[in-house]
């Protein structure tokens, strides 16, 4: 789905110290932190992402971004992509804002 809007998957399951990130997708200057959830709806989806989650994520992706030789010129956003049963999966641009 990410990459029918233009996206390349640069990593799948991206693991670090501070936690994991599901997918990294980018498009451009734009890198997209992507969770992914499976749930019954899209409001479980959502609801299953808490504060805690959202800070662990943010926190992979400075790690991520640190690492990166053009991170001066990147812009991060955080999505969401919901599984859902008997659908297409959701994606959700901007799901939440870096707190910092």
């Amino acid at each position: 789905m990410l990459v029918i809007k233009g996206f390349r998957i640069v990593a799948r399951r991206h693991r670090t110290t501070l936690g994991e990130i599901d997918l990294i997708a980018r498009r451009g200057r734009l890198v997209a932190i992507v969770e992914v959830k499976a749930r019954r709806s899209l409001e479980e989806a959502m609801e299953a992402v808490g504060p805690l989650a959202m800070c662990r994520i943010e926190a992979a992706a400075d790690l991520w971004l640190a690492r990166q030789p053009d991170r001066d010129r990147l812009s991060l956003r955080f999505d969401l992509v919901a599984v859902l049963p008997r659908r297409w999966p959701v994606h959700v641009a901007a799901f939440f804002v870096s707190g910092g």
